[in-house]
């Protein structure tokens, strides 16, 4: 088909609220049954674009890189520099610049590895729309939508493009984020005067809105900057911040490290020339004590362990969305998850039918319509549905069974899904649920589509979780008929009849009902009941007044989400890990503790589970314990997971949280950690949450806190290393400064130090791999200081020791050989040897090394970094003291075999000292 030239979709003149639904639908040259066709869709890409907000460039590159020098600390090498080069040590002064150079370069790259990971990690989540094209529905990412494209809306969708709506049933859309209108507004679909206001025009939806209640069905007259939010924003900031409170933590840190820098270098200065020193001598103090108590490395070492930490989840299928949830996963104390998808394989399978007074089996398992149909006997209905005796019902004689045609038909066309046969495997797009009563139906003869021809829809009202059923009007011969499916609470209070053994009608017998429905949830079963009522044949609309009365009870149909194995061992490990893990679902109680006691939620052998009605009646006292008690909450409304959630948080735990429905919104917002389905999720779940999960998959929350847990505990062994370092530089320089002693190390070697030695030693510490004894212990406190009291106590006592080790290594070598550069290269080459001994005790490798020397089995783990780290430093140190280059710039001399031989000799003592404050304050 050649394409006729559209007009554009977004002219100052076109009026699309002003048009008939027909008259837009001719505009754009489309199909309101049948959509456009794909090379529609391709010609009007070209035309039109995709579908997506332009956004501003990012920030100018060489603005980045300048950025990297505003650091305070930083401030004092610039400054510090150019005092040497007005002293006219141009060569000191080169260096120093140099080095504030190679921080901010390497600021520059890291910092742009982690935002271009975290920008492509929010690429892979993409929004999608469900669209007629050739006359089908079909899922397409939204980015693909071109005008005339027909769009069906959903509750819990986000609304794809601007959208003139064509038909909808309750549609409400919260537009907050284009109007600030607050609540939700009702859409409906008559034409409105040219000059009504943006936020009245209530038969249009619009890009970014979200659907709260109710369908709906629309055409595209607007995509990307053509759209009233693309002309309201140009451009969207698509800037990822990567400041987290840790990194908060560390500004903090580096401010109060600032003064007392000052503070000390200032004091030096000012006690050597009481001394009678020389002020050029003591400026050359000052600025090394000042270079030797920062540490220039850290910075670009908690960048890089953070983006690692999201890229590790990411591959672990949970996708950080927000980069403080890193840190936060690491102290999550409790896990509140649904049931479905994430606790079980989300392929709900139907296993008993309760129709017409007579008990059924159903047997196979999954999507694969596999299995059959069988009769309970009547003295076996007691016994586990596994295990049902059952005489197989043969499909030649269904029309003896009617009434359990009648439910079976029922649950496929008061149904919104289908199955979907891909890559040789049945899938259901849709609600598993839906799913579940269509393989049920099959396994008997009864195909959707077939019957979807012989009694065509004319309405639906959608299920809504707030009221527990969805309902269908369809044509049926002589009448019109409603099916309705929903809890039993829902569809029970409509009927006034039911349908006995030989399909005759008779009164409802609510006691026997409830009773069947507890004995089939008892065995683990989510319970769905189904009603029939006949209409005249002139409705051809629903409405919720038609539902309140007349349905005929049609009967039960009980199915069944088995447990994930994965999700069962990954609850054991949070339980073992101190985290506690709550079910949280809309199901029955008694069917979510029978799936809760499969994966082991027990509290101390007891399980115990409430209901959203006993949570109703709970003031906050009580509330409080049951949340404490409670494993499971049952029958939950969304408002209610909000309140449990606060309840939880009020006892100081740690939340994570759960969700992937419009309501789930607040509950994932106030969380601690809001998880929201990848897969299954709505488009405002997502947006609440700081957390997706592309698997939908308990096991991938339990893998992000053990990387959360790992990512700290790497930042963590980072600290340890580097700041004793500094202490040993800062204490070495002061005291040799207070007692008028030659400095054992000038300001350009504590640079080299602390940029180059120390970076190639502690950025391998990003990569180390989670430790055995990660999801062996209890939650960290998010409260706890950066340095905490044992790791304090570490730092100081490394430091002690690299002070004993650089001063007594100078002292000893000045009075030995006679030459200062010798008696300083020696200092600094015996404080490198100890800091690698120090670096493999404080890392995954020494570990493995000093298991294996025990004669155990090591697991040695991903090591390679650590090992490349440590040759790496050795090389940079040969070259240091060995080529003449370093020795101009640095001052340093080279060293003869035994003059290396002799700044190995502190290893020895290191390694004793490295065993003593690792059981002080273990890092593995």
């Amino acid at each position: 088909m050649v394409m006729q030239t559209l007009p554009q979709p977004h002219l100052a003149d076109e009026q699309f609220h002003a048009c008939s639904s027909e008259a837009v639908l001719q505009q754009l040259l489309s199909n309101a049954q049948q959509g456009l066709t794909q090379s529609e869709v391709d010609q009007r890409r070209k035309i039109y674009g995709l579908n997506e907000l332009a956004v501003t460039p990012a920030q100018p590159a060489w603005i980045r890189f300048l950025l990297q020098f505003n650091q305070v600390l930083l401030y004092i090498l610039i400054i510090a520099g150019a005092i040497k080069a007005f002293l006219g040590s141009w060569t000191n002064a080169a260096v120093i610049w140099g080095v504030t150079l190679i921080n901010a370069v390497i600021g520059f790259v890291q910092e742009s590895k982690a935002e271009g990971a975290i920008a492509a990690l929010a690429k892979a989540v993409t929004t999608e729309a469900t669209v007629i094209r050739d006359g089908k529905k079909q899922v397409v990412p939204s980015q693909d939508l071109v005008p005339g494209d027909i769009v069906w809306l959903a509750s819990g969708d986000k609304v794809p493009a601007d959208l003139r709506l064509l038909s909808v049933r309750g549609l409400q859309v919260d537009e907050s984020a284009l109007t600030g209108e607050s609540l939700p507004v009702e859409k409906t679909t008559s034409p409105l005067s040219q000059d009504t206001p943006l936020a009245e025009r209530t038969n249009m939806a619009f890009t970014g809105s979200f659907v709260t209640f109710g369908q709906g069905v629309g055409v595209v007259v607007a995509t990307g900057n053509r759209t009233e939010m693309g002309q309201i924003s140009k451009s969207l900031d698509r800037s990822h911040n990567l400041s987290t409170p840790l990194t908060r933590k560390f500004a903090k840190f580096s401010q109060t490290l600032l003064y007392i820098i000052l503070s000390l270098a200032s004091f030096t200065f000012f006690v050597g020339l009481g001394q009678g020193r020389s002020w050029p001598e003591m400026f050359e103090a000052a600025v090394a004590l000042a270079v030797s108590a920062i540490p220039e490395g850290l910075p670009a070492v908690v960048t890089i362990t953070l983006a690692i930490g999201v890229n590790r989840m990411a591959r672990r299928h949970a996708i950080i969305r927000k980069l403080p949830a890193v840190e936060t996963l690491g102290s999550a104390t409790v896990i509140c998850s649904d049931k479905t998808g994430t606790l079980t394989e989300n392929q709900m399978t139907v296993q008993a039918i309760y129709a017409g007074g007579l008990h059924y089996c159903v047997t196979g398992m999954g999507y694969a319509c596999e299995g059959e149909i069988g009769l309970v006997e009547r003295d076996a209905i007691a016994h586990d549905y596994h295990h049902y005796p059952n005489q197989l019902l043969p499909l030649t004689h269904l029309h003896a069974y009617p009434v359990l045609q009648k439910c079976l038909i029922a649950g496929i066309l008061c149904n919104d899904s289908r199955l979907e046969w891909r890559d040789h495997e049945c899938s259901v797009l849709g609600d598993p649920t839906e799913g579940a009563l269509i393989v049920a139906a099959r396994k008997i003869g009864l195909e959707q589509e077939a019957m979807n021809e012989r009694c065509p829809r004319l309405d639906s009202i959608p299920f809504e979780s707030q009221f527990q059923y969805m309902a269908t009007l369809h044509q049926a011969g002589t009448t019109n008929v409603i099916y309705m499916k929903g809890s039993l609470e829902a569809i029970l209070e409509r009927c006034d009849s039911m349908y006995d053994e030989a399909g005759k009608v008779v009164p409802v017998l609510p006691e026997l009902l409830r009773l069947e429905t507890e004995r089939l949830a008892e065995k683990g079963l989510r319970v769905l009941a189904l009603a029939e009522k006949s209409v005249p044949k002139h409705q051809t609309t629903l409405s919720p007044v038609d539902l309140e009365e007349g349905f005929v009870f049609l009967g039960l149909q009980g199915m069944i989400d088995p447990p994930r194995p994965e999700a069962i061992a990954a609850v054991h490990a949070c339980r073992m890990a101190g985290i506690q893990v709550k079910m949280i679902t809309g199901d029955h109680l008694t069917t979510a503790t029978a799936i809760a006691e499969r994966i082991g939620l027990e509290k101390g052998g007891v399980l115990t589970g409430f209901t959203g009605q006993q949570l109703a009646a709970m003031g906050d006292e009580d509330l409080s314990q049951a949340v404490e008690q409670g494993s499971v909450f049952a029958r939950v409304a969304p408002t209610q997971k909000l309140r449990l959630v606060e309840a939880l948080q009020a006892k100081g735990e740690i939340v994570a949280m759960t969700g992937d429905g419009v309501n789930d919104a607040p509950a994932l917002k106030q969380a601690d950690i809001g998880i929201a389905m990848g897969k299954s999720g709505t488009d405002v779940a997502r947006e609440a949450a700081d957390m997706l999960l592309t698997d939908d998959n308990f096991a991938s929350i339990e893998a992000a806190v053990e990387e959360g847990r790992t990512v700290y505990q790497n930042l963590r062994k980072a600290i340890a290393f580097i700041l004793p370092v500094n202490g040993g530089e800062s204490m070495t320089i002061l005291i040799s400064a207070l007692l008028a002693r030659d400095l054992p190390i000038l300001s350009l070697q504590v640079l080299w130090l602390n940029m180059v030695n120390s970076v190639a030693m502690t950025v391998p510490l990003a990569f180390e791999p989670k430790s055995e004894r990660t999801m062996t212990q209890p939650p960290r406190n998010p409260k706890e200081p950066l340095l905490s009291g044992r790791l304090l106590q570490r730092i100081g006592a490394v430091s002690v020791f690299n002070w004993i080790l650089i001063f007594g290594s100078f002292e000893w070598a000045e009075q030995t050989f006679g030459d200062l550069a010798i008696a300083r290269t020696m200092a600094i080459q015996a404080l490198v040897a100890g800091r690698i001994v120090y670096l493999l005790s404080v890392s995954h490798l020494g570990t493995a090394i000093v298991q294996r020397l025990r004669g155990r089995r090591a697991n040695w783990g991903d090591a390679k970094a650590i090992g490349w780290g440590i040759v790496g430093a050795v090389i940079l140190q040969i070259l240091f003291s060995q080529w003449s280059v370093m020795n101009t710039l640095f001052a340093t001399a080279p060293l003869n075999l035994e003059q290396w031989l002799i700044c190995g000799i502190p290893v020895l003592p290191m390694i004793g000292l490295a065993f003593w404050v690792n059981r002080l304050d273990p890092t593995e």
